[in-house]
C-alpha cells in the first residue's frame, strides 16, 4: 500500500512538471495595450509613495507596487515590461505601450466636442498600435517573420474608455450626454483590436471597464444626498457603474462579431467590473479589512479620504498603516494586493474564460 502511494507520487510530480507553466515558452513575447491601468513608466509622472510597495522608488506605475499586467509577465515568466518610449530596452519578450491618461479615440472627437483641453497626452489606441507596429521590424523582422512570431505571443488591449468618458464628466457635461460617446469608444476599440489581427496577433485578451461607481473619486466628487443612487450592499454609485455596465455590454458584443469574422482567432474578454464589484460586496473574502471603498493614500479624510484638490503623494499626504489591506490606492487606481488578486483571476479564472495559464498550455 506504501509503495502504491508513493508510486502515484511519482507520477504527480511528472505530469506537474508538463502541466504547470514553469516558463515563457508557451508565448513568444507579451504585449500590452490601455492607460493609467498599465502604464509601466511611458509617463514618468509621480514620486513617491508611488511604488513604495515592490519597487522602493516611483516608476510612473499609478499604484504602491505591480500591476495586473506585471504579475500576468511574471506569472508566464517574461520580465517586467519594458516601456516602449524606453529605446533602449529590449523588447524581444514584449513591450507596453500603456500610457497614462490614454483615451482609445482621436483628439479630433474631443477638439469637435469642446474637450479637448482635457487631454494632455496624444496616445489613442490608434496611435498605441501604430507606435507597436513602427517597433515591430526591430522585433522580429519581415512582415511575415512578425506574423509567425505574433501569432504564438499574447497581447493585452486596454482597460479602455475610462478616459474618455471622464474627459467629458470632469468638464461638467451629462452623463445622458457621456453614453453616447459608448458606440464610439467600443467601435475605435474594436478597430485597433482588428489592425492587430492584420499585423499576426491571434491571441488578445480585452479587458472590460471597471465600476468607476466603486472609486473615491466618482463617489466624492459626484456625491449625492440621495441614498437611491448608491447600491444598499456596495455603497457604490449607481449611476456611474450604468456607464461602466453599458460599455461593457456594447464591448462583448462587439467581440462576438469579431470572433465570428476571425474564428481562428483567440479574442477573450477580461471582466474588471464583476470582479471589483464583488470587492465591494465581499473585501474579508479577498483579506480586504480596510473594504473596497476607502483610499489608502490620500490627503482628505472624511468617507473615502480623498480630496480631488490635495491628491495622493500632494503635500501633507497620508499613507495606510497596511496597504494589503485596502483596494484602492489613490482614489482612483488600485493597490498591489488588488492587482494581484485581479491578475490571478485572470491567470486561473473564472474573469478570462479560459483563463490565460489554461490557454497558453493548448497554444
Amino acid at each position: 500500500m506504501e509503495n502504491l502511494a508513493l508510486f502515484f507520487f511519482f507520477i504527480l510530480l511528472l505530469l506537474s512538471a508538463f502541466l504547470l507553466p514553469s516558463s515563457s515558452h508557451q508565448y513568444n513575447a507579451l504585449f500590452n495595450f490601455g492607460d493609467s491601468m498599465s502604464d509601466t513608466g511611458n509617463v514618468r509622472i509621480g514620486r513617491l509613495p508611488y511604488g513604495m510597495t515592490f519597487f522602493g522608488r516611483a516608476t510612473g506605475r499609478c499604484s504602491d507596487g505591480r500591476l495586473v499586467i506585471d504579475f500576468i509577465a511574471q506569472d508566464l515568466g517574461f520580465p517586467l515590461l519594458p516601456p516602449s518610449n524606453e529605446r533602449e530596452s529590449n523588447f524581444s519578450k514584449g513591450a507596453n505601450f500603456a500610457w497614462v491618461a490614454a483615451t482609445v479615440l482621436g483628439f479630433d472627437f474631443f477638439n469637435e466636442r469642446g474637450l479637448s483641453k482635457g487631454l494632455w497626452v496624444n496616445a489613442s489606441i490608434y496611435i498605441q498600435v501604430d507606435r507597436f507596429e513602427k517597433l515591430l521590424p526591430s522585433i522580429c523582422g519581415s512582415t511575415q517573420d512578425c506574423k509567425d512570431f505574433l501569432g504564438k505571443s499574447l497581447f493585452v488591449v486596454g482597460e479602455f474608455g475610462g478616459n474618455d468618458y471622464s474627459t467629458a464628466l470632469f468638464f461638467g457635461r451629462s452623463v445622458d450626454e457621456v453614453t453616447t460617446f459608448v458606440p464610439h469608444v467600443v467601435r475605435a476599440i474594436s478597430d485597433g483590436v482588428e489592425r492587430l489581427i492584420g499585423l499576426g496577433a491571434a491571441d488578445i485578451i480585452v479587458p472590460g471597464l471597471l465600476p468607476v461607481g466603486c472609486f473615491p473619486l466618482y463617489l466624492s466628487n459626484y456625491h449625492t444626498p440621495d441614498p437611491q443612487d448608491y447600491g444598499p450592499r456596495t455603497g457604490c454609485s449607481r449611476r456611474y457603474n450604468a456607464l461602466s455596465w453599458l460599455h461593457n455590454t456594447q464591448l462583448r458584443r462587439t467581440l462576438d462579431d469579431l470572433r465570428r469574422k476571425n474564428p481562428a482567432i483567440s479574442i477573450r474578454y477580461a471582466d474588471y467590473y464583476s470582479q471589483i464589484f464583488d470587492f465591494a460586496i465581499n473585501p474579508l473574502k479577498y483579506g480586504f479589512t480596510a473594504g473596497a471603498l476607502r483610499t489608502c493614500c490620500g490627503n482628505g479624510g472624511g468617507l473615502y479620504n480623498y480630496d480631488q484638490g490635495r491628491r495622493c503623494n500632494d503635500k501633507g499626504f497620508t499613507v495606510c498603516e497596511n496597504i494589503s489591506t485596502h483596494v484602492n490606492w489613490d482614489g482612483i487606481h488600485m493597490t498591489e494586493a488588488a492587482h494581484r488578486v485581479i491578475a490571478n483571476g485572470w491567470l486561473y479564472g473564472p474573469y478570462v474564460d479560459p483563463p490565460i495559464l489554461t490557454a497558453s498550455l493548448k497554444s
